[in-house]
């Protein structure tokens, strides 16, 4: 959640900003399973999201652990009351993340974006917070992978646009001479 909201950013993506209106947050807030029955985002909620995306990339850049510690514990203090577990509708467990009443949609996002980036931090460390490593992308990503090989944003178009350019890079040059 944390990568993919930074990645929405105009500064990442060629297409320009990924979050222009509320209905794209609220597109975006669909896409991850956090769309809210009670109400739909607001230009104030959008505002404070695209705040909270320039404060999730200082953290995620940051190479000291106990501050990406102390300000990740900060986004979880926004407005959380604390994580629990429940059974999703398939009955398995997940993270549950009860926020005050009055929580703001950029302060409960904050709340999860919290939590999540001190369980990487707890059980993987700092070292999995990465930048993307093709050259034309200015992404970040948290590396979950077992291996903690990974080393695009989005494997698919990142990764296959670097491939596809060593690939050509190699070919020998043709139009040589000819008949």
């Amino acid at each position: 959640m944390a990568t993919d909201l930074v990645n929405t950013s105009p500064e990442v993506q060629s297409a320009g900003e990924m979050l222009p209106d509320p209905a794209a947050l609220a597109r975006f807030l669909a896409e991850h399973d956090l769309h809210s029955d009670s109400r739909t985002p607001s230009h104030d909620d959008l505002g404070q999201v695209l705040a909270l995306r320039q404060e999730v990339r200082a953290i995620l850049e940051s190479t000291d652990e106990d501050h990406v510690a102390e300000q990740a514990g900060a986004l979880v203090r926004r407005a959380g009351v604390g994580p629990g577990l429940h059974r999703d509708a398939g009955g398995r467990w997940e993270w549950h993340v009860v926020t005050a009443p009055e929580a703001s949609l950029a302060d409960e996002l904050a709340v999860l974006i919290g939590v999540g980036l001190l369980a990487v931090l707890r059980t993987l460390s700092r070292d999995r917070f990465r930048h993307c490593a093709s050259p034309a992308c200015n992404g970040m990503f948290v590396d979950t992978s077992r291996a903690g090989r990974r080393r695009y944003c989005m494997p698919d178009l990142c990764g296959n646009r670097v491939n596809v350019a060593n690939h050509r890079a190699r070919r020998p040059t043709s139009g040589q001479g000819g008949s």
